[in-house]
């Protein structure tokens, strides 16, 4: 595989380190590099290996550009908002480095799909933002013995790790055996990220994949690599293979894709399926904020900086964290709608009060995110 003059130009300063050098930057060029998601993560990952010269990089992610995304996801610019990501991903991609071929699967990653995408790569690195994915990433890489280079972000916090048996590390189900309970890890919507950590991570996992596609130096195989930006420390946890995984384990009972949505449970809903029986729609609390003779008060459980950039006018606030010292300020014999940003944390509030005696408080479906798409759009959506 020969190179252009000006190909030789680009990766000068790989081709005269002697560990790269002429060889290793065919196994660039030649290598293929699928990136889950063209998003925080995905951003850092998909620039430098196009820099690098990675020959085809895949990109799969269904969503569009928002503006809330650009305070961390450098592949796109405001110009770009509600596009395709695989669209705008693939269009710096293209002006980075022309000679990068970008294949994009604008579509979601699911059970029926993952394999037939995956098998066309070398390398998959994940830079998906929830749990089913993950593991649905994890259990395909496992069956097709695929390296997995794992990253995950949260707030200011960071870990990443390659994972699998296809680098004779453990996988991803060896350090979590079972999801976390629906809502009990939220997401950089509910919780935020610091927008430059994706950054740091997504620049980790794409050293890792270089390093795997060249064969060169220690990767990140059988260890956890921790980061927290406030303290700027990284500290590494050794990782075993679990003896007793049921994916990678000595007797594996998972040798197909499952279903990872309900695994995790965090099934979507579809059309005509029941609202949750502890919640009501935002017209439900439209009506209530309208009519006061119906004795029913709305309570808002965000953070004081949420209800800054969002508020609903006349709604009190009692952030969920300070719930357990001040649910004493509610009458319990009292009706209350209660709403957060998206319905999660709210609920969480519905299950605390009614463990302390509330028998009609509801979680208001959707949040103040349902209020201004279907109420008041004039209320600023973050």
């Amino acid at each position: 595989m020969d190179f252009t003059n000006d190909e030789l130009r680009r990766y000068s300063r790989h081709l005269i380190l002697p560990e790269i050098g002429v060889a290793g930057q065919k196994k660039i060029k030649a290598a293929r590099v699928l990136c889950i998601g063209a998003g925080g993560l995905g951003s850092p990952v998909a620039l430098y290996l196009a820099a690098a010269g990675v020959g085809t990089l895949g990109l799969v992610d269904f969503d569009v550009v928002d503006l809330s995304n650009l305070q961390r996801q450098v592949l796109h610019s405001t110009p770009d908002e509600g596009r395709a990501k695989v669209e705008s991903a693939r269009a710096r991609v293209t002006r980075l480095n022309p000679n990068v071929k970008v294949a994009a699967h604008a579509e979601r990653l699911t059970s029926q799909n993952a394999l037939a995408i995956f098998q066309n790569y070398d390398v998959i690195v994940d830079g998906a933002d929830n749990f089913p994915t993950r593991y649905l990433a994890n259990d395909a890489c496992a069956l097709l013995r695929k390296p997995y280079v794992y990253g995950a972000v949260y707030r200011f916090e960071g870990q990443a790790s390659v994972l699998g048996p296809g680098v004779n590390a453990p996988c991803y189900r060896c350090l979590y055996p079972e999801p976390p309970a629906p809502g009990a890890a939220p997401s950089c919507a509910e919780a935020g990220v610091l927008g430059v950590l994706p950054g740091i991570i997504g620049l980790i996992q794409a050293t890792e994949a270089l390093k795997l596609v060249l064969g060169l130096g220690g990767s990140l195989a059988g260890r956890l690599l921790l980061f927290d930006a406030l303290n700027m420390s990284f500290r590494e946890i050794r990782l075993k293979r679990d003896p007793r995984c049921v994916l990678c384990g000595d007797s594996p009972t998972i040798t197909s894709l499952i279903d990872y949505e309900d695994f995790c449970g965090v099934k979507p809903p579809t059309e005509g399926t029941p609202m949750h029986p502890d919640e009501v729609t935002v017209q439900d609390m439209k009506n209530a904020l309208a009519s006061p003779g119906l004795g029913i008060k709305v309570i808002d459980v965000r953070e004081p900086d949420e209800q800054r950039i969002a508020r609903i006018e006349g709604v009190p606030l009692i952030p969920l964290g300070t719930l357990p010292q001040r649910y004493r300020e509610l009458d319990p014999g009292g009706s209350y709608y209660i709403h957060c940003k998206t319905g999660g944390r709210s609920l969480k509030a519905v299950q605390f009060l009614r463990s302390k005696g509330f028998k009609n408080v509801k979680s208001v479906a959707g949040g103040i995110t349902a209020w201004s798409e279907q109420i008041d759009p004039s209320v600023p959506k973050y």
